[in-house]
């Protein structure tokens, strides 16, 4: 972890290995980093054929020590992993919609050919649940939080909303991941494949769709049909889980409306705060007067903030 740069060259692994070895020593102790950091090394000559046989120790380890040996490599590969995903997520030259727009019209394909078939198109992403996931959400929560973090420190941002340090913050990260049991201790429920499924939901596709779909608008001119609908299956398969009835469907329905609804709701809430435009400073319309109005929203600190209300 201290000698990454020596096997990738992508600099978030560094970056995030680094501060997994620094955790490592802070919690593990000195002798656990400096055990992990040698095997790690002797594995990497090992594998690039130099240094002939190497003994890494491993069956000198006690149980503990195994444990906590595995633990380590268990989150860096999970670190690593993240940083290769957020490397992906950067599409290639042409790889965009404005480019596959120019191509089309290079063959003769105009916008409103597109337009038609994204009008009867439908893509749909499914959410499904695995009987081998034993991952607790709360791993799962942390490392979403990571991918956040480095998202600041990608558009140069020194510390967070809650003035944190973003390094430190990160670091903070990995300390609790560290900490954290990584395995679930009792039986996977519906229910629990439901609530996991929900926070790839809110993490991952509620804030990028949005996103997504004003790129589209740009490149065509005009709004983008509705085609890109994330769906899922948790709740309401019938491939012979005896737990799948008709109430847990009702209940992932449920939940899932939750999620969406109240993910909105909140972005509208965030909006309403930041729409405090008086008519003591600004013009507005009739019509939006009109709509303020009916809002049913009478607080006399916000007779004057008609796009608040």
């Amino acid at each position: 972890m201290a000698d990454l740069p020596t096997i990738t060259n992508n600099p978030d692994v560094r970056f995030l290995g680094k501060l997994l070895g620094d955790v490592i020593r802070a919690y593990g102790g000195e002798a656990l980093f400096k055990r992990t950091e040698y095997i790690r090394s002797a594995s990497v000559d090992r594998h690039r054929g130099v240094g002939g046989d190497v003994d890494l120790g491993l069956d000198r380890l006690s149980l503990d020590e195994t444990l906590d040996f595995v633990r380590g490599f268990m989150l860096f590969s999970m670190l690593a992993n993240l940083a290769e995903d957020r490397q992906g997520v950067a599409a290639e030259p042409g790889a965009d919609v404005a480019a596959a727009l120019q191509r089309l019209a290079d063959e003769g394909i105009g916008k409103d050919k597109v337009m038609d078939l994204l009008e009867h198109a439908l893509v749909a992403p499914v959410l499904t649940a695995h009987p081998t996931e034993v991952r607790r959400k709360s791993m799962i929560d942390h490392r979403n939080r990571i991918a956040q973090l480095m998202a600041l420190r990608d558009r140069k941002v020194a510390t967070t909303q809650e003035g944190d340090d973003v390094e430190q913050a990160i670091t903070r990260q990995i300390a609790l991941l560290w900490q954290t049991r990584v395995l679930r201790r009792e039986r996977l429920y519906v229910a629990d494949e439901v609530e996991t499924a929900l926070s790839y939901l809110r993490d991952v596709f509620l804030p990028v769709l949005p996103g997504l779909y004003q790129r589209w608008d740009r490149a065509l001119g005009e709004r983008t049909p509705s085609f890109l609908k994330p769906g899922s299956w948790i709740g309401g398969d019938r491939d012979g889980n005896p737990n799948v009835v008709a109430e847990s469907l009702t209940a992932a329905l449920a939940r899932s409306c939750e999620a969406v609804l109240g993910y909105y709701l909140d972005a509208v809430h965030a909006l309403g705060a930041e729409l405090s435009i008086s008519t003591d400073h600004a013009r507005v319309s009739d019509e939006l007067l009109q709509l303020a109005a009916a809002s049913g929203d009478d607080a006399p600190s916000r007779d004057d903030e008609p796009y608040r209300r």
